[in-house]
């Protein structure tokens, strides 16, 4: 594990991101571990932990956290929200932490908006997919093939 010096830490971080609307409770957590347990993406990338985030976050790991390739990769499904007991809008921090980092030149602006693009279009491939599961017809598969093809180009 990396040396932590007090001296890199930003005391004012976690205030600054409870300031936002939606993170007014990050930090009551607790590190109870309900928000990874529940992620689909924590189930995918062993390295995904919502609570680490939150962990840097609180301590004042500013360049830490809003360097991270970890911030990116919440689908925003809001599983977490929806179970966590202390109320933490991981969903919501996420998007402060994101914007953040692109307002502070961690991440230029375009790749936000591509990553957004990409949050849609893997939403709508699911959809497509698990209505080809459950009915399976040539149109269906026509279209994921589209999709996927338009997306490749």
């Amino acid at each position: 594990m990396e040396e932590i010096k007090l001296s890199d830490l930003d005391s004012k971080f976690k205030y600054e991101i409870a300031s936002q609307p939606g993170a007014e409770n990050f930090k009551r957590c607790f590190a109870c571990g309900t928000c990874t347990a529940s992620c689909p993406v924590a189930e995918v990338n062993e390295d995904y932990d919502p609570r680490k985030i939150i962990r840097m976050a609180v301590l004042g790991m500013r360049k830490e956290v809003l360097s991270s390739d970890i911030i990116w990769m919440c689908q925003r499904c809001y599983t977490c929200y929806a179970r966590c007991p202390q109320n933490v809008k991981f969903a919501d921090v996420m998007e402060i932490l994101r914007e953040m980092a692109v307002k502070e030149g961690y991440i230029l602006k375009e790749r936000l908006s591509e990553i957004e693009e990409l949050d849609k279009f893997t939403q709508d491939l699911r959809c497509n997919m698990v209505k080809y599961l459950l009915k399976p017809t040539k149109r269906q598969c026509n279209r994921i093939k589209s999709m996927v093809n338009r997306r490749l180009k």
